[in-house]
């Protein structure tokens, strides 16, 4: 039997636990604005490995 060392499914439900620890009790305002602020962060750090790229394949 082969040992999987990575699982998908595990990981997306750990991921989701966390997420709904973290939101449990907010508001819906506060529940926008952290969406807001993770998205906003999301697009950023997208933004940097774009460039990152770039610059790798230039070399």
């Amino acid at each position: 039997m082969i040992k999987k060392e990575f699982d998908c499914v595990e990981m997306k439900r750990k991921g989701a636990d966390i997420l709904q620890k973290r939101l449990v009790g907010l508001t819906l305002e506060e529940e926008l604005k952290f969406w807001q602020e993770r998205t906003k962060e999301l697009k950023k750090e997208q933004q940097r490995l774009r460039k990152r790229k770039k610059v790798m394949s230039k070399v």
